[in-house]
């Protein structure tokens, strides 16, 4: 059986289109843990309507401490199901999603994640940003490099993905506490060497609306995602034998280098701008790009914004003979 873990708070414009997306779920054998996590409004009402329609919806109420975390954690622990899988209350499920990622799953082993490609749909306009997202998200899909750019961006969408029962425990489940929790949740999967699957078919349709966590909770905010990078580079990526240099003298360098020089760490600071070039910020000296290549074995972090950069940056990198996801990593 699957248990799709729902954590709802004051989703009722859009609960009852999510459920009914369940319940038209070609796959038979699913329970869906919906928990209402202190909804102000319908939504637990609409939970338990759809409750007595189907003995498969399983809501309850979190009376513990608020947010996604204690709710998914809540919804785990209640939770049957061999397969385990998450789902957004505004979003909405393609018919075959569950089918799928089940036969995914079962195709490639305990020691993979299954995923697949999405579309996001709006009430409204959809912004650029959410479209560049998507591309992105389904580019990784079809090249199965997710694990090369993972920090860039959280690599696995956050209610399109299925793992067996043991395999999320194994990896810590949703119990660490840290937002933003699903790009966590993703640094983890890749810190227990566990390969993605994807499915090369849209298996989640993703809502943006302006009541959007991600739009409205602070632990989303983009400050909130550079020191979860580095934490977990600094965990499993870095290599103190080796020389480290940061790319990039913008905001998010800095913030990384201070960040490194809070950890105690040494590292080399370059950026594409001459008129920087041999004076000092935060007392290093920043000098040319250049420098990485006489560089014994480094690690580069990559923190130059500008999309026409990127592939120059790489096309450099890799002259010098170095590997992206091993020696050089694109922090965006």
């Amino acid at each position: 059986m699957i248990s799709i873990l729902l954590p709802v708070y004051n989703n009722a414009p859009h609960l009852g289109e999510c459920l009914d997306s369940i319940l038209a779920q070609s796959e038979a054998s699913w329970e869906l843990i919906a928990i209402d996590d202190h909804s102000e409004d319908e939504s637990w009402s609409i939970l338990q309507r759809y409750a007595l329609r189907d003995s498969r919806i399983r809501p309850r109420r979190n009376m513990g401490a608020k947010g996604i975390v204690p709710a998914l954690t809540l919804a785990l622990k209640y939770s049957r199901g061999s397969y385990i899988t998450r789902m957004d209350a505004d979003d909405l499920m393609p018919v075959d999603k569950l089918k799928i990622l089940k036969r995914v799953l079962q195709e490639h082993g305990p020691g993979w994640i299954a995923t697949g490609k999405v579309r996001y749909f709006s009430d409204g306009s959809l912004g650029e940003g959410y479209r560049r997202y998507e591309r992105w998200l389904n580019h990784l899909m079809d090249t199965g490099r997710h694990y090369e750019e993972i920090y860039r961006e959280c690599v696995l969408p956050s209610p399109c993905w299925m793992a067996y029962r043991e395999a999320l425990l194994i990896c810590g489940a949703f119990g660490q506490g840290v937002y933003p929790e699903d790009y966590d949740l993703a640094f983890r999967f890749y810190k227990h060497r566990m390969r993605i699957a994807a499915s090369g078919e849209v298996l989640h349709l993703w809502r943006d609306h302006p009541g959007r966590a991600s739009r409205t909770v602070m632990a989303y905010a983009g400050h909130t995602f550079l020191p979860l990078k580095l934490r977990y580079f600094l965990e499993i990526d870095y290599r103190p034998s080796r020389p480290l240099a940061v790319w990039g003298a913008g905001r998010k360098g800095k913030e990384t280098a201070k960040f490194l020089q809070e950890e105690g760490i040494h590292f080399h600071w370059v950026c594409n701008t001459p008129s920087k070039w041999g004076k000092d910020i935060y007392g290093i000296r920043m000098e040319s790009p250049e420098a990485i290549g006489e560089l014994d074995n480094p690690q580069v972090i990559v923190l130059v914004a500008a999309p026409d950069a990127r592939p120059v940056i790489k096309a450099q990198l890799e002259g010098w003979g170095l590997a992206v996801g091993r020696d050089y990593f694109f922090f965006c």
